[in-house]
C-alpha cells in the first residue's frame, strides 16, 4: 500500500487537549449526565462543575486521541508529527513542552480561547467516560490545514472527534491525499460515530485507507453484532480495516484476508483503559510504516494497548516500553 520509498513520519491531527483523569463510582457518571463509556462535548461552566463536584482528586496530563498515538510512535522510535491548536495559556506550553520531551514534533497553531482539556472518569470496572470541552482544539482551520504539513509523512492518521468539524476533517484528509499519504482514521467513540453517520460513510469511502474501531464503535458504523460479520462489512468499506474487541484481543482484515490476533496477557490487572486504542494504533501504525506483516503489527497494537491499560492515564511507563520493543527485535 505504501509508496515505493516512502517517508517513515506519521502524522496525527486532531485535539490538543489536557486530560484531566479521576476516580469516580457509576453514581458520578449518573448524576453528571454522562454516557458510561462514551464522550459528552460540554462547555467550560461545565467542565468547572463536573470538577469542582470530583471527590478524588485529579491527575492532569497532556492527551487527545491523535496525541496519544503520535506519542506512543515516538516512543517506538518512530517519527511523529502532532497538528493541533491550543490556547496561549499555562496548559499551551505544558502540552507543547510534553510533546518536545516525548521525541513527537509539535506543529501547534494558537488561539486566544483557552486550552482544551477532557474530565476522563474511570470508574471501578477500569472504564473510562469523558466529558470534553475542546476549547481552543475546535478552532483549528482550513486555511491552517496546508498540504505542506504531510508531504513528508507515509501515513495521516485522523483521530473521530474531527468528524464533528465537517469542513476541517474534509479539507484534512484531502490535503493528505494530495500529499501521496495513506489515511488512517480512528472511530474514537460509538457516540461520535452515531452523531456523524451522515458524512462518516463518505469520507471512509472516498479517503480512508485504514479504518480502526473497537465493537461499540464498529456496531455503530455497521450495524453488526456477530464479530466475524462486523469485521467483513468493515473490510469493504477500507483496505485495511481493524476490529477492537477488547480484552479479547483483535481482528485485521486486508481484502478477504481476516488475522485474529490473541490479546497479551500476564502482566498484572487492568486499572484504567484511558488510551487502550490510541496506542493500539500507536503500534499498529509503527509496524505499517516499517514494513512488518500485519499479524506482527497487530501485535505491537495489542501490546501498546495492554501496556497503557495497567496505568492510570495514557503515558506507558519505561519498562513498559522495554518490554514492547522487545517484541519489535
Amino acid at each position: 500500500m505504501l509508496k515505493n520509498n516512502p517517508p517513515k513520519k506519521i502524522a496525527g491531527i486532531g485535539s490538543a487537549l489536557m486530560d484531566v483523569l479521576a476516580y469516580e463510582n457509576d453514581d458520578f457518571l449518573e448524576k453528571t449526565g454522562g454516557a458510561k463509556g462514551g464522550m459528552m462535548l460540554v462547555d467550560l461552566p461545565f467542565m468547572d462543575m463536573a470538577l469542582a463536584t470530583t471527590r478524588n482528586g485529579t491527575t492532569t496530563v497532556p492527551g487527545g486521541s491523535a496525541c496519544n498515538t503520535t506519542v506512543g510512535i515516538a516512543k517506538l522510535g518512530g517519527l511523529s508529527r502532532f497538528i493541533g491548536k491550543c490556547g496561549k495559556d499555562e496548559l499551551a506550553a505544558l502540552f507543547e513542552e510534553a510533546l518536545r520531551t516525548n521525541g513527537v514534533e509539535p506543529h501547534l497553531f494558537k488561539s486566544a480561547s483557552p486550552t482544551g482539556r477532557v474530565l476522563s472518569i474511570i470508574t471501578p470496572d477500569a472504564q473510562r467516560s469523558m466529558f470534553t470541552f475542546l476549547g481552543a482544539s475546535s478552532e483549528l482551520t482550513v486555511d491552517e490545514v496546508a498540504a505542506s504539513e504531510f508531504s513528508d509523512v507515509a501515513i495521516v492518521h485522523v483521530e473521530g472527534y474531527l468528524l464533528f468539524n465537517e469542513e476541517l476533517i474534509y479539507a484534512a484528509v484531502k490535503c493528505a491525499k494530495n500529499a501521496g499519504a495513506l489515511i488512517s482514521l480512528d472511530l474514537a467513540s460509538y457516540t461520535i460515530v452515531e452523531a456523524s453517520r451522515d458524512i462518516l460513510e463518505d469520507i471512509v469511502e472516498r479517503y480512508v485507507d485504514i479504518l480502526i474501531g473497537n465493537e461499540d464503535e464498529v456496531r455503530a458504523f455497521t450495524g453488526r453484532n456477530d464479530e466475524e460479520a462486523a469485521i467483513a462489512s468493515l473490510a469493504r468499506k477500507a483496505d485495511i480495516a481493524v476490529l477492537k474487541v477488547g480484552a479479547r484481543g483483535s481482528y485485521i482484515a486486508r481484502d478477504a484476508d481476516i488475522v485474529k490476533i490473541e490479546p497479551v496477557t500476564g502482566l498484572g490487572e487492568v486499572v484504567d483503559t484511558t488510551g487502550a486504542g490510541d496506542l493500539w494504533a500507536s503500534g499498529f501504525l509503527f509496524g505499517m510504516v516499517n514494513g512488518f506483516p500485519l499479524e506482527k503489527c497487530g501485535v505491537l497494537g495489542s501490546a501498546c494497548g495492554y501496556e497503557v491499560c495497567r496505568v492510570v492515564g495514557a503515558n506507558i511507563p519505561d519498562e513498559g516500553w522495554n518490554r514492547i520493543r522487545a517484541r519489535i527485535k
